[in-house]
């Protein structure tokens, strides 16, 4: 940011606060609300009185093309039509606090240190104010609403209620503390034939009250020509009293200037779009990442314009959705945009019921959905032919077995986009996700929890081969979504394996777990597939063959099963898997690998599974 783009000054606090309260000052609506409890203000109060510096304020000139919604400090009320001057980017709790205290003359709404709620007024005992080497802090008090001080039976222990028992227990109300010495007029006036009080009160006046009327805060202010990233870059920067702003909480600032409520939109227009129970696998889409998808497709059209006019292609506009992409997101895009987003983001998620991935819990990556729902808004029909869906869904299992989407994506995301549409579109090109992705079979056996999306991508893949359940020969889809109980469970159980002396890295892997329900897991227990086959078969109350055709849709080998011969059963199984990982990414994944992983060398070192 250029120097010029922000100056330094001091204001009188008195001017400052006057600011507040005419409305010439006030809040960008993204501004979290007061929260600052009592002795937090008193301790504020305090540091003012003794000329101490209390940090610096920064506000944005109001007026320039960044636009916010605002509204006034709490406890401020200007005139309705009163437009700021400036927005408060930094110093908003202080403020509010000197405001409330100081200018209000109505109890301070606040809270204590456990966060309980609290209403009441500061005031300064003048006499303790005045010790030589005594706690300012200590000074400074803070009492209920009433003025009365009661015990837990509520019986009085001090009453300050009326104007004259101040003057009594000399106690001054830090409201008055610009009042240009009227309390203190009514002060002398009481106490007339007091000498020792009015001298009091002018060494009160010299030393506690003249300090407020003297005191500069100082003050950054930004210039109008600042763009709203900056401001919103800067803001963050210097805000540290709260949680980082989302992008939707800036941007839905930004749209209410122009009377556009963006959450009401993403609640009712958007979200609500997707509450039917066959999209629930889009329950976890945030607000950030609809707006993400939207800036995504933003920049997309723009590229696509340009590159189709002969613009060359260094000179294309960049296809974008980081933060500050988002950030410079238009309303009129927004609006264009968010209704197209709203149907991709439904038509993915009938995409992924046709690749078998049905719930959160085992979808391999969120962050896919967001590309893959600007594909479908962006290609349209051109992605509903049988040629389009096979391209999608490769790509779609390359980014899932490649893992290509752990981490920062936002660069992915702006390659997949043109890549696939052109691709889906008749380009010959393939993607860069599809080009770039491997799967390594060593992987197999590192793959031991859910924490991986490779992991899910292959729980996904089992019920698209078609498994069942064991005992009933039930789709696993169809029970999963009505009984929910479907989970990953050890084919050679964990107990037996142990027993049997075998690697826990081996046995705890993938390949020996596949999708059941806890009722055949119960079944199955904690004994040898010898055993337990047999008891399949009587719970099954079916022949033995239907039972095995059950368990070959999982891609196991019952024959190796029912013989406990772990280890031809694992390597028929992993060659299985990798059969199935192959074909869904269209590439040629060999089972004999150089870089295949010692297993113990996984971070997936854990069991996830709940066997019995």
């Amino acid at each position: 940011m250029a120097d010029e783009a922000f100056s330094i000054d001091k204001r009188p606090l008195r001017d400052l606060l006057q600011q507040v309260q005419v409305g010439k000052a006030q809040l960008p609506e993204f501004q979290r609300g007061w929260v600052w409890p009592w002795p937090n203000i008193a301790s504020l109060l305090a540091s003012i009185s003794l000329s101490y510096p209390v940090g610096t304020v920064m506000l944005l000139k109001a007026g320039g093309d960044v636009r916010f919604k605002y509204r006034p400090i709490e406890g401020a009320a200007p005139p309705g039509d009163a437009e700021p001057e400036s927005l408060v980017l930094d110093g908003q709790q202080r403020l509010t606090s000197l405001f409330q205290a100081l200018k209000l003359h109505r109890p301070v709404e606040t809270q204590d240190l456990r966060n309980h709620r609290a209403a009441g007024w500061f005031y300064a005992d003048m006499r303790a104010a005045l010790e030589e080497n005594g706690d300012r802090e200590e000074a400074i008090r803070f009492l209920p609403e009433s003025r009365v001080v009661r015990n837990f039976r509520g019986e009085v222990l001090e009453d300050y209620s009326t104007p004259e028992l101040e003057y009594e227990h000399h106690l001054f109300p830090l409201h008055a503390v610009f009042d240009n010495g009227d309390w203190g007029d009514e002060f002398t006036d009481y106490w007339s034939d007091h000498k020792e009080k009015r001298t009091l009160w002018r060494a009160f006046r010299q030393t506690f009250v003249r300090p407020f009327d003297l005191y500069h805060v100082p003050i950054i202010e930004l210039g109008q020509e600042v763009p709203r990233q900056a401001v919103c870059q800067v803001f963050e920067k210097v805000n540290t009293g709260g949680v980082t702003l989302t992008v939707f909480e800036l941007l839905t600032a930004t749209y209410a200037a122009d009377d556009f409520d963006l959450r009401k939109h993403w609640e009712y227009e958007c979200r609500a779009a997707w509450q039917a129970p066959e999209y629930r696998i889009l329950r976890e889409v945030s607000n950030t990442d609809f707006l993400q998808a939207v800036t995504l497709l933003a920049t997309a059209e723009r590229w696509w314009r340009e590159r189709d006019s002969g613009t060359e292609e260094e000179r294309l506009p960049r296809i974008g959705c980081k933060r500050k992409d988002m950030l410079a997101l238009s309303l009129t895009d927004y609006r264009r945009f968010a209704p197209m987003l709203v149907a991709g983001f439904k038509t993915a998620a009938k995409f992924l019921h046709q690749q078998y991935v049905f719930d959160t819990k085992f979808l391999p990556y969120g962050t896919q959905l967001i590309p893959l729902a600007a594909i479908f808004a962006l290609a349209a029909e051109d992605a509903q032919s049988a040629g389009a869906q096979e391209k999608l869904a490769r790509w779609y299992w390359c980014g899932v077995f490649g893992e290509l989407y752990g981490g920062s994506t936002e660069t992915r995301f702006s390659q997949d986009l043109p890549d696939v549409v052109d691709w889906i579109r008749g380009s010959a090109t393939e993607p860069r996700t599809v080009t770039a992705a491997q799967f390594s079979p060593g992987r197999l056996l590192t793959l031991r929890t859910r924490n991986s999306a490779a992991y899910k991508g292959i729980y996904a893949l089992l019920l698209k081969a078609g498994a069942v359940d064991w005992r009933t020969g039930e789709k696993a889809e169809v029970t999963g979504y009505f009984d929910e109980a479907v989970d990953i469970h050890h084919i050679f159980p964990k107990s037996w394996c142990e027993k049997a002396g075998l690697d826990p890295a081996v046995f705890n892997s993938i390949v020996n777990k596949t999708p059941l329900t806890a009722r055949t897991n119960r079944i199955i227990g904690g004994v040898a597939p010898s055993e337990y086959l047999g008891r399949l078969v009587n719970a099954a109350e079916t022949p033995r063959d239907s039972v095995n055709q059950h368990i070959r849709t999982h891609l196991a080998d019952p024959g190796l099963m029912s013989s406990d011969k772990f280890e031809a059963f694992f390597a028929a199984r992993k060659s299985a898997l990798l059969d199935q990982i192959s074909g869904a990414m269209g590439k040629v994944v060999l089972e004999s690998d150089s870089s295949d992983e010692p297993p113990g060398n996984s971070l997936d070192a854990t069991d996830d599974t709940d066997d019995l």
